[in-house]
C-alpha cells in the first residue's frame, strides 16, 4: 500500500513526515473521471474542425474544375493513309484502328504510356485510292499492280515526333530517290535497294536538321508489278505467310546481335545489360539502328537492312507489327490467328489483346496487307 507523503519544513530545513492518521491509500481516479477528460479532448477536436470547415471549403471552391479525358480515342488515317496528327498531338490517343482496302490497322496504347508513340503510313496505288483525280475511263483501265503501293509501321521513343515526321515523310523520300535513278518499279535489284536506304537516311537527317527530339524504329515495304521489298530500322518486324508457314523477312537490330555489337564497339562506343538483363546502347537505348536519336547517332544508324521478293500465288499476306507485338507473340503463332480469323481487322486486334494478356506494356501496332491483291 503506497502513502501520500507531504514534506514540511522546519525553521532548521528538516524535513517531517506527517502523522500516520495522515497516510492514506491513493485512490486511481473514477474511470467516470478519465472517461469525462478523453470526451472533452474529442469534443474540443470537432471544435477546431467545426472552425476549419468553412476555409477548407473555400479551399475546394478555388480549385479549377476538373476536366474529363475520354479513356479511349480512335482515331482514323487521313486520304494519304497517315493519322490525323493535328489531333494525336492535342489529345491523349489510347487506340487506333483503320480498316483499309487489302489492309488493316490496329494499335493500343502501353499501360506505361500517356498517348500512343507510334504510327503507321499507308500510299495506296492512284487505282486503289480513294478521291482521286482520273476520270472513270482511265481508273477502270488501272492495275493495281501498274502502281507502287507502300505501307510502314514507325514505333517511337522518346517521344512520338520522330515516328510522326517518319511516316509523314519517309515515302516521299524514297519516291523522290526511285525517280532520281529513273527507277519505276522495285524488281531491278540493288538500285532500288539504293535509293531505298537514301530514302531513310535523308529522313533520318531531316529528322536532326529540325531538332526533333527522340528517335524511331521502322519496318516499311514498297510493292510494285508482283514485287515487294521490305525494308527495316529497329526492332520492327515484317512477317509473312507463305503457304500458313510464317516466314520473317526481317531481323531485328538490337546491340544483342554479335554484328551489330561489334559495329558499334568498332566505332568507338559498347553495349551492355546491366539494366534488367536487356542489351543497350551506352547503358541507354535497347536498339542499334533508328531513326533519330541525334545524342547516339554515331552508333545507332538509321541504314536500313532490305529484302526483295516475288509475291508469289502461296504469298498470303504480310503482318508488319512494333516490337510491342513481337516480344510477347511468336512468329509463327501470329500467322496462325490472321489465318484463322475471318475479318482482317479482328485479327489485329487479337494479336494486341493477346500481347497484352501476356504481359506487354509496351504500346503495339499491327498492321495486315493481303498480298494476292498485288499479283501480276
Amino acid at each position: 500500500m503506497h502513502c501520500a507523503v507531504a514534506a514540511l519544513s522546519s525553521p532548521a530545513g528538516a524535513m517531517t513526515k506527517l502523522p500516520p492518521i495522515f497516510c492514506m491509500p491513493v485512490a486511481s481516479p473514477p474511470r467516470l473521471a478519465l472517461a469525462h477528460i478523453g470526451g472533452g479532448r474529442e469534443n474540443k477536436k470537432k471544435k477546431e474542425e467545426e472552425e476549419l470547415r468553412p476555409a477548407k471549403l473555400a479551399m475546394k471552391r478555388k480549385r479549377p474544375t476538373r476536366i474529363d479525358i475520354p479513356a479511349t480515342t480512335t482515331l482514323g488515317c487521313n486520304r494519304a493513309g497517315v493519322w490525323d496528327f493535328e489531333r494525336s498531338s492535342s489529345d491523349l490517343v489510347a487506340e487506333v484502328e483503320v480498316e483499309g482496302e487489302g489492309h488493316s490497322v490496329y494499335a493500343k496504347r502501353g499501360k506505361r504510356r500517356n498517348a500512343i508513340e507510334d504510327r503507321y503510313a499507308v500510299g495506296l496505288a492512284p487505282s486503289q485510292s480513294q478521291g482521286q483525280e482520273e476520270d472513270s475511263a482511265s481508273a477502270s483501265k488501272s492495275n493495281p499492280t501498274d502502281k507502287q503501293s507502300f505501307f510502314g509501321v514507325f514505333d517511337g521513343h522518346g517521344g512520338a515526333g520522330a515516328a510522326e515526321f517518319a511516316a509523314n515523310n519517309l515515302e516521299k523520300n524514297i519516291r523522290i530517290e526511285l525517280s532520281s535513278k529513273g527507277l519505276g518499279g522495285v524488281g531491278v535489284g540493288v538500285g532500288v535497294e539504293e535509293a531505298v536506304k537514301k530514302g531513310y537516311l535523308t529522313t533520318d537527317s531531316e529528322i536532326l536538321k529540325n531538332d526533333i527530339t527522340g528517335g524511331a524504329c521502322c519496318v516499311t515495304a514498297l510493292i510494285h508489278k508482283g514485287d515487294l521489298l521490305v525494308s527495316n530500322a529497329g526492332d520492327c518486324r515484317a512477317v509473312m505467310s507463305r503457304g500458313g508457314a510464317a516466314e520473317a523477312l526481317t531481323v531485328d537490330h538490337r546491340p544483342s546481335r554479335v554484328d551489330e555489337r561489334q559495329r558499334i564497339e568498332a566505332l568507338g562506343g559498347y553495349v551492355d545489360s546491366c539494366s534488367g538483363g536487356v542489351w543497350r546502347v551506352h547503358g541507354s537505348l535497347a536498339v542499334s539502328r533508328a531513326l533519330g536519336d541525334s545524342h547516339l547517332k554515331k552508333w545507332v544508324i538509321a541504314e536500313p537492312e532490305t529484302r526483295l521478293i516475288k509475291i508469289t500465288p502461296d504469298c498470303e499476306f504480310l503482318i508488319l507489327a512494333s516490337d510491342g507485338l513481337w516480344d510477347k507473340v511468336r512468329n509463327q503463332e501470329a500467322v496462325d490467328i490472321v489465318r484463322s480469323s475471318t475479318k482482317t481487322l479482328a485479327a489485329c486486334k487479337k494479336l494486341v489483346d493477346l500481347s497484352l494478356t501476356r504481359g506487354s506494356r509496351d504500346d503495339i501496332s499491327v498492321m495486315i496487307i493481303h498480298l494476292t491483291q498485288f499479283l501480276e
